[in-house]
């Protein structure tokens, strides 16, 4: 019954979604508000009928239904209720149907915050949003459906199927429940549960700023209206989009045992694509907002976007390339890479229509290299030069030298290791000086001024370093360039206050926090920099002093390594409560004669899938990291170890929680009065009209 109640529910969201669709473009024909607030009722209602799927696949996963085979694929009866829960965007089909939810759940939002105050543009915004969302639950509903379930046919062999085959029965359910498979052993971390949603809040909060951007170009409204309805969407989806990479990146660091964090995956470059493109997109709408400026190049922007989102799943999924993170070869890549060509090629068209009319003109030329505006053009071509290197190494090579040479290539970690940190240290220098440039123009002598205080910081900074026995000119040159942009955020946050100061009389707390409140997302872009800066200076530290050193130890030796002293202690085999046996190998880490930790670094042993747990006693200065490489014999007399010593690596994470601290400053709303609905739309609203 679970899975009939599911499919039906799935079945009517994608009924409600294509009438939506449909309905939104007729109205604007008939010029009907009638028939539109009958589109946004049926794409309101998908929301729901999506949330009802989800949780019968949730009472499933709990209940352990076993004839459903995407529960027999993902959960086994000794799986914990809380891998149960999280199993849901496991694999394929869950994730997609998890996908399909979250979809609706922000086109539910944008069309009950945004309905009132940009009605002009609702037919298209209706029109797009549920195109993108009908598409995937299509593909849910016809090719990757999670309610399909087990059935034994009159030959004894057993299928999956949507409804009951001609002649079959149910298996027995203490079979299914004897074989089922259980959680895949690489998503049993928290990074990795939390991961996936937040990557998938990303990405499809990133479809909303294009479902707007591509109904300015098709009603006309092509003034900063869209921008409006958008900046806090685009935020949204940029830190879920962030959120997701850096916990990605935790989960690399503790599970997948190689000692880093970001290995330069295909798979971790798809989801940091449409983070690049979407950050170019933020920072470039202000100038249109504030000058009139740059309108084809932020269509542009929004459509590149949405586009990398749209690839970046295709890739994961279709099986393009293989990957540690992405799901299994399916059949819906030709459907989604059409889907991606097609509404790129539709919305590069309605660009190039409206700025051959000549209604995409600027407001405003350039009129110096050093303006704010200059300053952030620069950057966002830099951000696209970031996305062209790391989408040729990680796709655009690969798949034409295939394609093309009938031979597979890979372009590894020092093809990105040698491209781009220039580009980073361009945008990092960018970062230090453009918020101190004036809109409009700003002469060389006025921004040397203003860089005065900041470089005296970022050398008080150097001098640290240099006091901590960092004296390399490499590091010092990279330290100084990224603590340079933290300086600037430092200085300028401190000459708003002093200015606050001197005409309210306040103190420097009341001052501060009223600079806060009064310009959020300035001061919130501000923090959003010093998250970044933190987070640069824990990469630099972790990438150019990581010490890596293996040795074989005997039971009460010890090695000396980066001042730490490690005592190999004990061996112990166990199995877990989930069944897995863990051969856990007990270390003690001290210094200076003084015991910091006892760390247990492991092997996880599942069915076919040995996983290797660090071990890690973590400060602000440094990991120790240690992995359990091997061991000789039964007793394990003797031992194996890799160990790492990661500087400042703890800084990225650190740095992150900066990062969302100062997004949501800047995203937080101000108290504004919408404007009232048009009389026709409001009549309609108020005589209850339905889809």
């Amino acid at each position: 019954m679970l899975a009939e109640i599911g499919l039906v529910s799935l079945f009517l969201s994608f009924v409600a979604s294509i009438y939506a669709l449909a309905v939104s473009v007729y109205s604007t024909r008939r010029h009907s508000d009638r028939l539109l607030l009958s589109a946004r009722n049926a794409g309101l209602l998908t929301f729901p009928l999506l949330t009802l799927s989800c949780l019968v696949l949730w009472i499933a996963l709990v209940q352990g239904e076993y004839q459903i085979s995407y529960v027999w694929s993902v959960s086994n009866p000794e799986t914990p209720l809380f891998y149960r829960l999280t199993a849901l965007w496991g694999s394929q089909k869950g994730s997609l149907l998890f996908w399909c939810f979250l979809m609706s759940a922000f086109a539910f939002g944008a069309l009950i915050l945004n309905w009132r105050s940009h009605y002009r543009l609702m037919p298209y915004v209706i029109a797009y949003l549920m195109a993108t969302q009908a598409f995937f639950i299509g593909l849910v509903l016809f090719m990757e459906n999670p309610f399909e379930r087990w059935w034994l046919i009159s030959t004894g062999e057993a299928v999956e199927a949507l409804l009951i085959p001609a002649n079959a029965v149910a298996p027995s359910a203490a079979r299914l429940a004897e074989t089922a498979n259980g959680l895949n052993p690489l998503l049993r971390h928290f990074g990795m549960i939390i991961h996936p949603p937040m990557l998938y809040l990303g990405f499809v909060g990133m479809v909303v700023p294009f479902a707007f951007a591509m109904a300015a170009l098709a009603s006309g409204d092509l003034s900063t209206n869209w921008i409006k309805a958008t900046r806090r969407w685009a935020l949204v989806g940029w830190l879920f989009l962030s959120l997701g990479l850096i916990l990605g990146g935790r989960w690399a660091y503790d599970v997948l045992g190689w000692g880093g964090y970001w290995g330069w995956d295909p798979v971790e470059n798809a989801a940091f694509l449409p983070w690049l493109i979407g950050t170019a997109f933020i920072h470039s709408v202000m100038i249109q907002e504030k000058r009139g400026m740059l309108k084809v190049w932020n269509m542009f922007l929004v459509i590149g976007t949405f586009s990398a989102v749209m690839f970046g799943t295709f890739a994961t999924r279709s099986g393009l390339i293989d990957s540690v993170h992405a799901f299994a070869r399916s059949e819906i890549g030709l459907p989604m890479f059409l889907f991606w060509a097609a509404v790129t090629l539709i919305s590069v068209g309605l660009i190039l229509w409206r700025w051959n009319r000549g209604e995409l003109k600027d407001e405003h030329p350039f009129v110096n290299i050093l303006s704010r505006e200059s300053l952030f053009v620069l950057n966002n071509v830099i951000f696209v030069l970031l996305f062209v290197a790391i989408f040729w190494g990680s796709f655009g090579a690969p798949v034409i030298s295939e394609l093309f040479f009938n031979e597979e290539i890979t372009l590894g970690r020092e093809y990105f290791e040698r491209v781009t940190p220039p580009l980073f240290v361009a945008l990092y220098i960018l970062m230090g000086i453009a918020p101190l440039s004036a809109w409009g123009a700003t002469s060389l002598r006025r921004l040397g001024r203003a860089l005065i205080v900041p470089l005296l910081l970022t050398a008080a900074f150097l001098g640290f370093m240099l006091l901590t026995h960092t004296a390399e000119p490499v590091a010092l040159i990279a330290y100084g360039i990224v603590a340079l942009a933290g300086a600037v955020v430092i200085y300028e946050t401190y000459r708003g206050a002093r200015a606050r100061r001197m005409s309210m009389g306040e103190n420097w707390l009341q001052a501060t926090l009223a600079l806060f409140q009064r310009n959020r997302r300035r001061y919130g872009g501000y923090i959003v920099h010093l998250g970044i800066t933190v987070i640069g200076i824990g990469v630099i530290g972790s990438t150019l002093f990581q010490q890596e050193t293996q040795q074989t130890l005997a039971k009460g030796e010890s090695v000396t390594f980066g001042g730490y002293v490690m005592t190999y202690d004990n061996f112990t085999d166990a199995i877990a409560d989930d069944g897995r046996r863990m051969e856990i190998a007990d270390v003690t880490v001290s210094r200076n004669g003084q015991m910091l930790a006892q760390l247990r670094p492991r092997h996880d042993v599942y069915p076919d899938m040995p996983m290797t747990i660090a071990g890690s006693y973590s400060t602000l200065e440094a990991d120790f990291y240690v992995l359990l490489v091997g061991w000789e014999d039964l007793g394990a007399s003797s031992a194996t170890f890799k160990i790492y010593i990661n500087p400042l690596v703890n800084l990225i994470w650190w740095g992150s929680l900066v990062l969302m601290l100062g997004t949501f400053i800047s995203a937080w709303p101000h108290e504004q009065k919408a404007p009232s609905v048009q009389p026709a739309a409001l009549r309609d609203r108020r005589a209850g009209v339905v889809a």
